[in-house]
C-alpha cells in the first residue's frame, strides 16, 4: 500500500511541477491543445504515405508568466520512425507549420516523434520546449457515402452522383474519385477533404451505349492505393428519341427505302437541334 502511494504521489508532483510551468506550446493542427515541457500529445491517425502538419502558435510566456508574442521562433523534429522525414518550420514564421511524411512502408500501429520548440539564441529566455508526440498508422483515415447508388439516365446524358468524404485522420493530402467498370471512359477527378471536416463533391458518370451497368465508384488516397473505399453502382443507360435524332447525323442508316423519308424528317430534326444549341 505505502508502494502503491509513493507512485501515486511522485505522479501528482510531476503533473503538479509540469502544470505550473507558464512557458507553453500551443498546438493549432491537427489537434487543439496547449502543452508544457516534457508533456504527450496523441495527434490522431493518418494514412501510410501521407503527409501532415503540426501547427503551433509562436505565442507563449517566459518564466515569469509575461506573456512573449513571438517566443517560439522554430518547431522541429528531433526523433521521427525510421522510414519517416520531416521538414522544420520556417524560421520565424506564426504559426510555425512542421510538415512529416509518413513512409509508405510504415506498418499499421502507433509510433512515436520526438518534437521541439525553440527560441533562437534563447533571445526571449525560453530556452526549447521538447515534447512527445504519437500518432497511429492506419488505412481507415476516412469514412465514404455516395448517392444515389441506383441510377437511370439517357445514354450520353451525365449522371451526377455526390461524393461525401468524412476526412477523420490528420492529413489534408488529396483523394482521387475515380470510376471503374464502365465501357465509356470517365475523367478521375482530385479534391481536397481537410482534416476533421466532411466535404461533398459532385462527380458525372457518362455512359455512351444504352445498356444495364455495375461498376465502382472508388475513393482513395493520392499517397497511397492502400488508402481507398468503393461503392457498387447500378446504372442504366437508356435511349432517347433525342438521342437516336442527334445519332442519325453521324453515320448512315441502314433500312427499307419505305423509311427513307421519315429518316429524313429525324435527319433535318438533329440538324435544327445542333443548329439551336450551338447558338
Amino acid at each position: 500500500m505505502p508502494k502503491v502511494f509513493s507512485v501515486f504521489a511522485f505522479l501528482l508532483l510531476t503533473t503538479i511541477l509540469i502544470a505550473s510551468s507558464p512557458t507553453y506550446l500551443k498546438i493549432t493542427g491537427p489537434v487543439s491543445s496547449t502543452i508544457y515541457n516534457g508533456m504527450n500529445i496523441s495527434l490522431g491517425k493518418v494514412g501510410p504515405g501521407e503527409s501532415f502538419y503540426v501547427m503551433a502558435s509562436a505565442s507563449t510566456a517566459n518564466a515569469s508568466g509575461v506573456p512573449v508574442n513571438i517566443g517560439w521562433n522554430l518547431l522541429k523534429a528531433s526523433e521521427v520512425p525510421a522510414g519517416w522525414s520531416s521538414q522544420q518550420s520556417t524560421l520565424y514564421e506564426n504559426p510555425m507549420k512542421l510538415k512529416v511524411t509518413v513512409s509508405p512502408d510504415a506498418q499499421y500501429g502507433t509510433y512515436k516523434m520526438v518534437l521541439k520548440a525553440i527560441n533562437i539564441n534563447n533571445y526571449s529566455g525560453l530556452g526549447n520546449l521538447t515534447f512527445t508526440v504519437f500518432i497511429n498508422v492506419t488505412p481507415n483515415v476516412f469514412n465514404l457515402k455516395i448517392n444515389p447508388q441506383n441510377v437511370s439516365v439517357g445514354t450520353g446524358q451525365p449522371a451526377n452522383f455526390q461524393v461525401t468524404i468524412n476526412n477523420t485522420g490528420a492529413s489534408d493530402d488529396p483523394f482521387i474519385i475515380n470510376a471503374y467498370g464502365l465501357p465509356s471512359w470517365n475523367v478521375s477527378d482530385e479534391v481536397i477533404a481537410l482534416h476533421s471536416k466532411t466535404s461533398t463533391f459532385t462527380y458525372p458518370v457518362y455512359v455512351d451505349e444504352p445498356g444495364v451497368y455495375s461498376f465502382n465508384i472508388t475513393v482513395s488516397s493520392a499517397s497511397s492505393f492502400l488508402i481507398s473505399k468503393s461503392y457498387r453502382i447500378h446504372f442504366i443507360s437508356k435511349a432517347t428519341l433525342l438521342n437516336d435524332y442527334k445519332a442519325i447525323g453521324k453515320g448512315v442508316v441502314l433500312s427499307p427505302i419505305i423509311f427513307e423519308p421519315e429518316y429524313a424528317f429525324m435527319l433535318f430534326l438533329s440538324y435544327l437541334y445542333n443548329a439551336i444549341t450551338s447558338l
